[in-house]
């Protein structure tokens, strides 16, 4: 049974207080909170079996070599990769997808083609495209999306064409909580010869995510926000696209041999991670897989879509009179993420005042300028959910709001 009252008590942070009230913490699509055991795992890792990994004989360094290459294996068996070797190590999701664009755009993308995004990308699914498609003199075009904030998926056939080489679509938005059909995306890419990205950044912490039914050629995801350590994260790519791909950086252990007059490279997964890698926080990440799994993330997402429901039930039955809450009305297509956005308070200032009760949000863009400028507004604050909120914080969030609105409008009492 997911008992979130007792999930909540291995998350040491959710028992501070904020300005005197309990922390109601809501900015879970900037990052997660992380349980004690992933905080023991990093602990643990520094304190008994801290070495640099591979090629050292000494116990220390293959104790430390077993725990790295473990977790690797724990977040292959999380996306059901067909190999661990076609999980690389990177920082986070933009990373991954810079070097995507680097390692196999450069050589893959050419004058005249296309790439195809939805107008729902973060900066770092759109930006590393953007400077691709300019070097390479290639263009880039857009799912229209519909007011529903749901994509436009009639218009895809006509988008994708024999000049797309590439569509790459936010699986869930961190924006609008829209979780976008990127298996039908794929198939339609594939059909024509394209290949399909899915940015899984917000996704995989939230639902079941398979790669082999999804049938995607890549997928990137950050471990900061599915409990895990800020600083590491994972691309994903299928292992005859990968063995085809050049380094996006060289030197460390990512060689094979080298000379004075050249190099060669390292076997998978290797070949792509130069220098020391990052070894603690992609243990602590094994370890946040583990916590997930013991959970189930068919568990994990039944308990925030039910959240999302009530949550969104909420919102429309408040008095919340001016406020535009923006994203799909069905929970079978969101995920927990809400934006919202009012004339008569900035974002920023409702920001402010509901972390003065204890309720922590993010205001902004949101790293999605374009798409939250489509809606009609600068920003929007934006409440996000995770597998330790509860009803209770959904109360106490869209009370908060209407108090917000309340004081904003006619002033103190």
């Amino acid at each position: 049974m997911f008992d979130v009252e007792k999930i909540r008590l291995d998350f040491p942070i959710l028992a501070k207080e904020i300005f005197g009230n309990p922390l109601v913490y809501l900015d879970n699509a900037a990052t997660s909170q992380k349980p004690r055991q992933v905080i023991d795992a990093l602990v643990d890792y520094y304190e008994n079996f801290n070495a640099n990994v591979h090629r050292g004989v000494h116990t220390l360094s293959m104790e430390a070599t077993d725990k790295y290459e473990d977790a690797r294996e724990k977040v292959s068996a999380f996306i059901n990769s067909e190999s661990s070797d076609s999980v690389i190590w990177t920082r986070n999701a933009s990373e991954s997808l810079n070097l995507v664009a680097y390692s196999w755009g450069e050589n893959n993308i050419n004058e005249g083609d296309e790439i195809l995004l939805t107008p729902m990308e973060h900066h770092s699914n759109l930006v590393p495209w953007q400077e691709l498609a300019r070097r390479k003199n290639a263009d880039i075009k857009f799912i229209p999306m519909l007011e529903n904030g749901t994509l436009d998926m009639d218009r895809v056939d006509d988008l994708i064409t024999e000049k797309t080489a590439l569509v790459s679509a936010v699986h869930m938005s961190n924006a609008l909580g829209t979780i976008n059909p990127v298996r039908e995306l794929g198939v339609k890419a594939h059909r024509m010869g394209a290949k399909i990205l899915v940015d899984g950044a917000q996704s995989v912490p939230h639902m079941p995510t398979d790669v082999q039914e999804l049938n995607c050629d890549f997928l990137v995801f950050s471990g900061h926000k599915m409990l895990g350590p800020t600083g590491i994260g994972a691309l994903y790519v299928k292992k005859e696209i990968l063995e085809s791909m050049e380094p996006f950086l060289t030197g460390g252990e990512m060689v094979l041999e080298v000379s004075y007059e050249e190099a060669s490279w390292a076997d998978l997964p290797m070949k792509f991670e130069a220098g020391t890698p990052n070894i603690a926080d992609s243990i602590g990440l094994g370890s946040a897989v583990d916590y997930l799994n013991v959970l189930g993330m068919e568990n994990v997402r039944e308990h925030e879509k039910d959240l999302t429901t009530y949550a969104l039930n909420r919102f429309k039955n408040a008095d919340l009179e001016g406020l535009d809450l923006f994203g799909p009305d069905d929970p079978n297509i969101r995920g927990g993420v809400f934006s919202f956005n009012t004339p008569d308070v900035h974002p920023h200032d409702l920001g402010t005042f509901l972390d003065r009760i204890g309720i922590a949000v993010r205001t902004g863009h949101h790293c999605a300028m374009p798409l939250v400028r489509s809606l009609g507004v600068a920003a929007t604050a934006r409440a996000s959910f995770y597998l330790y909120n509860t009803k209770k914080e959904a109360d106490i969030l869209v009370d908060g709001v209407t108090e917000a609105l309340r004081y904003f409008r006619d002033g103190p009492n």
